[in-house]
């Protein structure tokens, strides 16, 4: 729910009526609406944990970043329906003066340097600037597909950049 309508938006009564429980139920595990906050911020490090462990079962550099893009276009539907989710909840979080903010940066910065790695498993030099570079062109895509409610904007975009991951060797 939070992905779909934002922080700010959801309450906790929204939540224990989509969970199908009394708000009591949800208060009884979370105290604050902060604290659910904060764990679905956990619980979206612990899913790019997973994806990136799964990712790394693949043989080579370029085909784990092939595997990274093709989760995102995968998940087009959803994207284009409600943004990225962390860079939604980020984007969210970052006007807010508390710790959740950085603490949902943090899996960007965790998918920043996992991509670098796998740049500098290629003999990049630059492999800092190029994970900047795809995954900023995702989130812009991510935001565009948004918007524009297209989902099929993010396939042609992930044609592009594994046609420019290959062009880097």
């Amino acid at each position: 729910m939070l992905h779909e309508q934002g922080v700010e938006r959801t309450t906790i009564a929204d939540i224990a009526h989509a969970a199908d429980v009394p708000v009591g139920n949800v208060y009884y595990y979370f105290k604050t609406k902060d604290e659910l906050v904060a764990a679905v911020v956990g619980h979206y490090q612990q899913t790019y944990r997973t994806m990136v462990a799964g990712l790394d079962q693949r043989r080579t550099p370029k085909a784990r970043l092939r595997g990274l893009i093709g989760t995102w276009v995968d998940r087009r539907e959803s994207i284009a329906a409600h943004g990225c989710p962390i860079g939604s909840l980020c984007t969210e979080l970052d006007k807010r003066p508390d710790q959740l903010g950085l603490d949902a940066a943090a899996i960007f910065t965790q998918l920043l340097d996992w991509i670098e790695l796998q740049f500098r498993e290629l003999g990049r030099r630059d492999a800092r600037e190029l994970a900047v570079a795809l995954l900023a062109a995702y989130e812009g895509i991510a935001v565009l597909a948004n918007t524009l409610r297209e989902p099929n904007l993010i396939v042609p975009e992930g044609r592009r950049l594994e046609r420019w991951i290959d062009s880097l060797s």
